[in-house]
């Protein structure tokens, strides 16, 4: 009877009775710990102290209790919610555990806080600079020309990267906003790709970087947002520039009506390579990531925002596409960008 009632939970169930000795646990409750767990004693399964304080609790007191039991897999840990009900019915007695994952709603709550985190660090930093020359140039440098010019250039740069910041999280809230609507339009990449290249033309001479463009005469239309793909062409070009080196070469290719495993129809791919130091393989997963940098300082520099490959990331959801980055030390890196024709 028991071993029937904990088999109907949706939830991993395990079902403890008075000698302290599981009684039974339904298929997604021995998935999660083992299948020889009937029978055995609860603390040989069940090994977090947290968890063992509330069974032990319940089956002294009678009383409702909840816990955390937290797991590592994959090398990703797994939250759960655990809720422990005392059972009476005359003389039979035993404590129903109940499993429910919450990993997902910790992780978005992780994601918050660090995010507040990461916005808080990134505009402090050039705020404390400004205030900081305003305060001497209102004091001590306040008749000294030179370093008033100079401390003047100073905060021109870090009130721009704060302004630069401050788009950047708002064209990310504009794009996840509109993440689950699809674009209506048609969009001819070639184009896009054409007029990018010749906007980003000053910026490659400024870097001494030869900007190489293949593959756009003809017209390739996809369903797409123009300004969005304009943003997303723009910010993967820029960073080539940028991170690719002084007299090195940036080369950006179209190819049509390739196939994708993962998309129903062909698409058309765009790939974005540059001859720079390259990308050691632990940060290429997490490049996508708000405010994640391979090189902080370097990033700065340039000034990078932290934002932009997230921000690709996220439109090219919306357009049902594909982001793919290959990239080894030393040997350059190549974004590419996937965008299906239908």
């Amino acid at each position: 009877m028991v071993s029937a009632l904990a088999d109907a939970m949706p939830l991993p169930v395990v079902v403890i009775g008075r000698d302290e000795r599981i009684m039974a646990a339904n298929a997604p409750a021995r998935g999660l710990f083992n299948e020889q767990m009937v029978g055995r004693h609860y603390i040989t399964v069940l090994r977090q102290p947290m968890l063992l304080d509330a069974i032990e609790n319940v089956l002294r007191l009678s009383h409702p209790a909840e816990a955390v039991y937290r797991v590592t897999e994959s090398q990703r840990e797994l939250v759960y919610d655990v809720v422990l009900r005392p059972v009476i019915v005359g003389d039979f007695a035993c404590v129903t555990v109940a499993f429910e994952d919450k990993t997902e709603v910790y992780e978005a709550g992780q994601m918050r806080r660090d995010f507040v985190a990461n916005v808080s660090h990134e505009l402090r930093t050039p705020l404390t600079a400004v205030l900081g020359f305003i305060e001497t140039l209102l004091g001590p440098a306040a008749e000294d020309t030179s370093a008033r010019e100079r401390f003047l250039g100073i905060m021109d740069r870090e009130a721009k990267r704060m302004n630069r910041i401050v788009g950047d999280l708002l064209s990310l809230s504009r794009v996840e906003a509109e993440r689950r609507v699809r674009p209506t339009d048609h969009v001819d990449v070639s184009a896009i790709l054409r007029s990018v290249a010749l906007n980003l033309q000053p910026v490659a001479k400024a870097q001494d970087v030869t900007l190489i463009v293949e593959g756009v005469e003809g017209c390739e239309e996809v369903p797409g947002d123009h300004d969005q793909l304009i943003q997303v062409f723009t910010n993967l070009i820029e960073n080539a520039i940028k991170y690719g080196g002084r007299g090195k070469e940036v080369r950006v290719c179209l190819t049509s009506h390739t196939d994708e495993p993962t998309m129903r129809s062909q698409a058309v791919r765009v790939d974005v390579s540059d001859q720079g130091d390259g990308i050691a393989a632990q940060h290429i997963p997490r490049l996508t990531e708000r405010f994640y940098r391979v090189d902080s300082h370097r990033s700065r520099e340039m000034g990078g925002t932290g934002l932009g490959l997230a921000i690709v990331k996220h439109i090219l959801n919306r357009h049902r596409g594909r982001l793919r980055i290959e990239s080894h030390a030393g040997q350059g890196s190549c974004f590419s960008v996937i965008l299906p024709y239908e």
